[in-house]
């Protein structure tokens, strides 16, 4: 922002422009006169039209501080600048190559009148309005007001302060500006600065640039310093923004140099980046607040910073001294564009002091700094004390200096661009042909009476190519195509330095920012030779996920694991991303796996032992079954219902085979049958057991007086029928089960987050209990039974052996349920097959074990008596 004295000096100007109008107005109908002059550093060249140009031609000035009882001392320039001479110098060589130019604006002559600004707003705001209003004495007024405004477009200001405040001012006027070094981007703002341009890219794009470095690197961690102006802390604003947009990278610090040596400020500002973990320093400011910076930093010999520096220093050659540079050496830069400009030098050889032309404003003064003489009247003191007289006749040719080194045109380069701009923008509005015109009615705009708007309308629309090659536009904010140079400062064994070109940083519209770097050419200034690490907190391993200390920027976190069936998350560090279903965390945390999945199978040892058991327990059966059939006219076989035999033999066979659909991959198809196939088997095998006990009690009721009846309902066919009927209820209650909750496959993860354990769910809790209770009533039955015939007299009692039969399986069955319920996963499985394979182990071993044993080792007990119980045949 302006200080104080400044923006009064602003608002004292334009009271008075205003109020020396109006009293022209009133009292000068005919003419106006201006009531006073502004004493200005002038340059100026008479044309057809005139261009006007403000630049820094002196560093400073001075003046008394207003008093406002007297009239105004004009303020005194001291300080040449020879740079801010050739700046100059430079729209006057372009104007005078296109007035040499047959193609652009024939039979038009450009003229131009520059102003030195001496680097300050007051005077600069005063050249400028010269510039706009003219400096003559006393205007004639007529009826039509023709003829062509003093400047139709203005060069300059180079700063961003002067800038903002001229154009606040000239915009109302639509004057069109074009600055060739202000890059606040703040001057992007249309609706404040209609008329303002520049061939410089604004502090937007610098920011996006230097941020495109960053990243390059992986910087993610800097510190900022910047200068107390519109400069920096727009600067500062931007970066901050553009920083929190991307996310790429965080400020430790943002520190504000002071405009004057103040030492104490320095020296604090230099311990908080001495404390900092931040290895990289961005500097937006001018040379001179980095000089006085530099002082405390050698003083305090801080070293093993990365620098890098805005276009406003990225070059400054002040600061390149053997002193400075085992602290700035390695800096990187963003400077503006260079470019070429054939011609340039030898129209700057041309410069002789003459001091009676009005275009040659600057040459003695440049000629006394050049050759440190003096033209005559010399200072008192000078020749005494050993100075020369300048005669005029020197030559440049033998003497080295700035000025005449062209090898890197960069702020002069941007003047060229500018004036050729204005220049393309009155050639297009002068080639407009009557009838088709841009303006009201299709008119066109006549040379005679030409208006600053009328410019700005093509120079919105401006499109050319310079001879080095760069397009020249603007975009709907007045900035130029943004171009940057990346520049390394080189520290060379001899101890000299060169600041050496290693890349640079384009804007486009569709691809954003491109940054081209040689990174082979960099220098930089570390044991290592490679680039520093600036980094607030290390890139989280895989596997983890970034937390926030709290109190701190982003950048700075602590990695923290992250949990089991999670990975890190590629898209939001600071979370860890859940795994799919089917899938879980490896061990590295780093990516999904497919989940083991597990199910009772015929790999595995208990898949195998149980399988193997089913089969073994399907041959027993079948070889007890050819024992049977054999032997079926024995006396042991008949005694024992050999039909209800056969019957029970079979069932047992069935429910040995429905355990192995409890051993594989559930499938749907599995899961409905297993559990149906074994609740049909084992009813069908109890119903024989409990049929045969009610036969047996039936016999030996038979056989007492008067029991002749009871056999009578126990005759083959109702044998028969009974276990067909107590078949079909449970058939019955395994197809309601089945259609109105049939068990499925199911992934089950409850036990283990990082198994899948393949199971069938049972659908109804309610239809597997049913289908349980019944086996369990008709077992219960079939034991009562058996129980109350076990005393019966008869050698061979086959109640006593069913007794001992059920009371194997229901304790089998018993003990089943709560293993079951407690038993997670495919061992709920293996439990379910390790009671289907021991009861029916149990029952076959207990019904038919004694008989083999009698068929097969003991045939002598194979007889009807035996079995009658009267003797023993030998």
């Amino acid at each position: 922002m302006c200080s104080p004295l400044q923006t009064n000096l602003v608002l004292v100007i334009l009271l008075y422009s205003n109020f020396s109008y109006a009293l022209s107005s009133s009292l000068f109908p005919s003419s106006c006169q201006l009531w006073g002059q502004f004493r200005l550093n002038e340059m100026h060249k008479s044309g057809d039209i005139i261009l006007g140009g403000l630049f820094p031609v002196h560093f400073y000035s001075s003046g008394p501080y207003p008093s406002f009882t007297s009239e105004p001392q004009q303020p005194t320039c001291h300080g040449f600048y020879e740079l801010g001479f050739r700046l100059a110098q430079t729209m006057a060589f372009a104007i005078d190559e296109i007035n040499r130019n047959t193609n652009l604006l024939p039979n038009v002559t450009l003229g131009y009148t520059l102003y030195d600004n001496c680097n300050e707003l007051g005077i600069g705001f005063r050249g400028v309005m010269s510039l706009a209003s003219g400096q003559e004495e006393q205007i004639l007024l007529d009826d039509t007001c023709t003829g062509n405004p003093p400047v139709l477009g203005i060069v300059g200001d180079s700063s961003s302060t002067a800038s903002i405040a001229i154009s606040s001012v000239l915009g109302l006027y639509r004057v069109p500006i074009v600055s060739y070094f202000a890059t606040c981007s703040c001057l992007s703002d249309r609706k404040k600065y209609p008329s303002f341009f520049r061939t410089i890219p604004s502090d937007a794009f610098q920011v996006r640039a230097i941020i495109k470095i960053l990243k390059h690197f992986a910087w993610t961690w800097a510190g900022l310093l910047i200068s107390d102006d519109d400069y920096g802390r727009h600067a500062a604003r931007s970066l901050q923004f553009e920083l929190s947009l991307s996310g790429e990278g965080c400020l430790d610090y943002i520190e504000v140099l002071p405009w004057d040596k103040d030492t104490d400020e320095l020296r604090r500002i230099v311990n908080v980046m001495k404390k900092s973990t931040a290895h990289v320093v961005i500097v937006f400011a001018y040379e001179s607040r980095i000089l006085n910076l530099m002082e405390e930093v050698v003083r305090q010999n801080v070293t093993g910073l990365q620098w890098m520096a805005s276009e406003a220093w990225s070059a400054a050659a002040v600061l390149q001294t053997p002193h400075l540079m085992p602290y700035l050496g390695g800096t990187l830069g963003i400077a503006i564009r260079h470019g070429e400009i054939p011609g340039l030098r030898e129209f700057l050889l041309q410069i002789r002091p003459n001091l009676h032309q009005n275009n040659s404003y600057g040459n003695s003064m440049f000629w006394e700094f050049t050759f440190q003489c003096k033209f005559s009247p010399a200072p008192s003191g000078w020749l005494e004390d050993g100075g020369a007289l300048c005669t005029g006749q020197e030559d440049l040719e033998n003497v080295y200096s700035e000025f005449l080194d062209i090898s890197s045109l960069r702020p002069e380069y941007n003047v060229y661009k500018a004036v050729y701009a204005l220049a393309h923008s009155l050639n297009n509005m002068l080639r407009c042909k009557p009838g088709n015109g841009r303006f009201s009615g299709n008119s066109c705009a006549a040379l005679k009476s030409l208006e600053p708007w009328q410019l700005l309308y093509y120079l919105e629309r401006v499109n050319f190519t310079t001879p080095f090659g760069d397009q020249v536009s603007f975009d709907e904010n007045g900035d130029v195509i943004p171009i940057y140079d990346v520049m390394n400062w080189l520290w060379l064994p001899d101890g000299s330095t060169k600041v050496q070109n290693v890349g640079e940083v384009k804007g486009s519209v569709l691809n954003g920012e491109e940054l081209i770097l040689d990174e082979n050419k960099i220098f930089w200034n570390f044991k290592s030779r490679k680039p520093p690490r600036s980094v607030c907190s290390e890139s989280c391993p895989p596997g983890t996920h970034m937390v926030r200390r709290k109190g701190e920027p982003k950048c700075c976190f602590d990695c923290i694991p992250c949990s089991e069936g999670k990975i890190t998350n590629k898209t939001d560090s600071f979370e860890c991303t859940s795994c799919p279903e089917d899938f879980w965390s490896n061990p590295q945390r780093d990516h999904c796996v497919p989940k083991k999945t597990e199910f009772l199978s015929y790999h595995e040892p208990l898949g195998i032992c149980l399988a193997a058991t089913s089969l073994l327990g399907t041959f027993i059966c079948a070889v007890v079954l050819g024992i049977f059939f054999y032997y079926r006219r024995t006396p042991i076989i008949r005694a024992s219902n050999s039909e209800l035999s056969f019957q029970l033999l079979l069932s047992l066979k069935l429910c040995f085979l429905c355990s192995l659909l409890f051993i594989g991959r559930p499938r749907l198809w599995t899961c409905q049958l297993r559990h149906a196939a074994f609740g049909i088997s084992f009813v069908l095998c109890v119903s024989c057991i409990l049929v045969k006990t009610m036969v047996v009690l039936a016999v030996f009721k038979a056989s007492k007086p008067g029991g002749g009846t009871s056999l009578k309902w126990f005759g083959a066919m109702q044998q028969r029928g009974t276990i067909l009927f107590l078949t079909c209820i449970q058939a019955i209650i395994c197809s309601t089960w089945l259609v109105s909750s049939s068990p499925t496959p199911h992934k089950n993860t409850q036990y283990h987050n990082d198994k899948i354990i393949y199971e069938c769910s049972i659908g109804s809790s309610v239809g597997f209990g049913v289908l349980l209770g019944y086996i369990g009533i008709l077992a219960f039955l079939s034991f009562l039974i058996a129980f109350l015939a076990r005393n019966l007299p008869d050698s061979f009692n086959e109640a006593k052996l069913i007794t001992f039969s059920m009371l194997i399986f229901c304790a089998v069955w018993v003990a089943f349920v709560p293993a079951y319920i407690s038993s997670p996963g495919n061992h709920a499985d293996a439990v379910e097959v390790f009671a289907i394979l021991a009861s029916s182990f149990g029952l076959l071993v207990a019904l038919f074990g004694p008989k083999c044993y009698i068929i097969l080792l003991r045939p002598e007990m194979n007889t009807k008596k035996v079995i009658m119980g009267r003797g023993t045949e030998s």
